[in-house]
């Protein structure tokens, strides 16, 4: 077993936080009392850890109206029973009871895509005459999503809520969740609105008369520098919402990548393999050996249920303040003060899955290594991805198996795309909202609402994820982790044969043609 990396901030790089004096009261908590909130997003990543955080810390609400998209067969109200099946409300299911939290969050039936969300007009006076808090989660976070789609779902269908927080009669908070990475063309994002590339307005109109077909034509041309339909169409949400400043008690918030749960209710939960789960996932795997990046480079990720803290301790200090809160914009992100290069996630996420916790079906041994080199990444990436993916393919093929590899490569292809852009480039984010809210939490608050780093054990935290994500995600048992490792040292005498069949022909072929007669 290797050593485990050094990747621990200390006592002395740690936020500390006193004791909790019992006369301290949770602020938060109190805000939320006898409130209705409508939530889009509910059934989403961040959403659901939204939910169930309002739920278990802020329990005296009154009511959350999730809006649900209606499927056939399925009643809103049932997709919520199923929802409250997932492992993440185990905790608050135990606290307060199952009965209680379902009476407290009722479906409203909708889409961001239909006009008017396609609320009835019996749930529209309800919203209209109960809600006081607003959030709106609800976008479409594909990044290869048609410009069209994106566009429908996440700037018109903020032009959508922004319309209904207008007729709301007890508004006092409207929160847009936004993203970090929406205005690229800055390297250092303050918390500020920026123009947006393009009026949306204008966007929206012409995506309304044109057919798909028609704006995959004009994409490219239209998104010009911009490398993704999801970071332009959340910047032309944010400019809607910068209009309405004057009329709606609206903020903006702007969470960078948004990752598995760092403490609570459970360590590493996650429901997707986006982001760093997914190369964690698929280099443990075997199936990524490779990546053109910028290793001593880093993003900022933010623990999902950090990010939701922040959105519930902004809700306070907005609503607190009234007419008078200043700051229409707030970041939600961690790279000003934890730095972990994509040097640093490889290392950790290796030793995690070589050491502690494989994963089953290893379909070749855990390694490779960062390029910053384009050539020299293409060329190991067909010798060390694609060959072996065409050589396991072709024996599955003759035992009547059907070939799997090849296409996961093809997926991994696409995906990188779109992640070398972001690897090979650095943004800094100023966090001074969070700063300043920190120092406004009594101990009571900052233990409950954790915005800061305390306590902070990356490799602890990276095991959480794979754990969680071999669990929830790849469905493998607890049990099957000895196997794993029996089949990872069985993998590794794979992995040396076959490069050392490569050198071994490498070599033979210099001998041939420089050596023999």
């Amino acid at each position: 077993m290797t050593a485990k990396p050094k990747f621990v901030y200390e006592k002395d790089d740690l936020g500390t936080i006193g004791e909790v004096d019992d006369s301290e009261v949770d602020r938060i908590a109190q805000c939320f009392e006898g409130r209705s909130l409508f939530i889009t997003g509910g059934t989403g990543f961040l959403g659901k850890v939204l939910v169930e955080k309002l739920l278990r810390s802020c329990g005296g609400l009154k009511r959350i109206y999730l809006l649900i998209r209606p499927k056939k067969g399925k009643d809103p109200q049932e997709r919520i029973k199923d929802i409250f099946q997932n492992v993440l409300f185990d905790q608050v299911k135990q606290m307060r009871g199952e009965e209680k939290i379902q009476q407290q969050v009722r479906a409203i039936a909708g889409d961001v895509l239909s006009p008017g969300l396609g609320i009835s007009e019996e749930d529209l006076e309800t919203l209209r005459n109960e809600v006081s808090i607003v959030y709106h989660c609800a976008a479409t976070v594909r990044f290869d999503e048609p410009l069209r789609n994106a566009v429908f779902m996440n700037t018109r269908g903020t032009k959508y809520m922004l319309d209904l927080a207008l007729t709301l009669k007890h508004l006092d908070f409207f929160a847009y969740c936004s993203t970090a990475y929406c205005h690229l063309h800055v390297k250092t994002l303050y918390e500020k609105p920026y123009d947006p590339p393009a009026n949306p307005h204008k966007v929206m109109q012409a995506c309304e008369w044109l057919t798909d077909e028609e704006v995959s034509i004009i994409e490219k041309k239209v998104l010009g520098d911009i490398p993704n339909t999801y970071a332009y169409t959340k910047s032309l949400a944010e400019a809607l919402v910068v209009e309405k400043f004057d009329q709606l008690p609206a903020v903006i918030l702007r969470p960078s990548i948004v990752i598995p749960i760092w403490k609570e209710p459970i360590p590493g939960w996650t429901d997707n393999i986006n982001g760093p789960t997914g190369l964690l996932i698929g280099a443990g795997k075997g199936v990524i050996r490779t990546m053109y990046c910028n290793s001593s480079g880093y993003g900022d990720f933010l623990p999902v249920d950090v990010a939701v803290n922040g959105i519930l301790v902004a809700s306070w200090r907005n609503i607190s303040a009234g007419t008078d809160a200043t700051n229409r914009v707030a970041h939600m992100t961690s790279s000003s003060e934890i730095k972990v290069s994509w040097a640093e996630i490889i290392e950790l996420g290796r030793w995690v899955i070589e050491n502690k916790v494989p994963l089953n079906g290893v379909a070749w041994y855990p390694g490779g290594s960062m390029k910053s080199n384009y050539w020299v990444h293409f060329i190991c990436m067909v010798l060390f991805q694609w060959m072996p993916a065409l050589f396991v393919d072709a024996l599955l093929w003759i035992l009547r198996y059907p070939p799997v590899l090849c296409r996961v490569q093809n997926r991994i292809y696409k995906g990188f795309e779109v992640f070398e852009y972001y690897a090979n480039n650095v943004w800094s984010f100023d966090n001074s909202e969070a700063v300043k809210l920190r120092k406004c939490m009594n101990n009571k608050e900052r233990r409950t609402y954790v915005i800061e780093k305390i306590e902070l054990d990356l490799v602890d935290y990276f095991t959480n994820c794979v754990l969680c994500a071999r669990r929830l995600i790849l469905k493998e048992s607890d049990e099957s982790i000895p196997a794993a490792r029996r089949h990872m040292k069985v993998m590794w005498v794979v992995d040396k044969v076959y490069k050392g069949i490569w050198i071994f022909g490498i070599l033979y072929m210099l001998y041939r043609c420089f050596f023999a007669e």
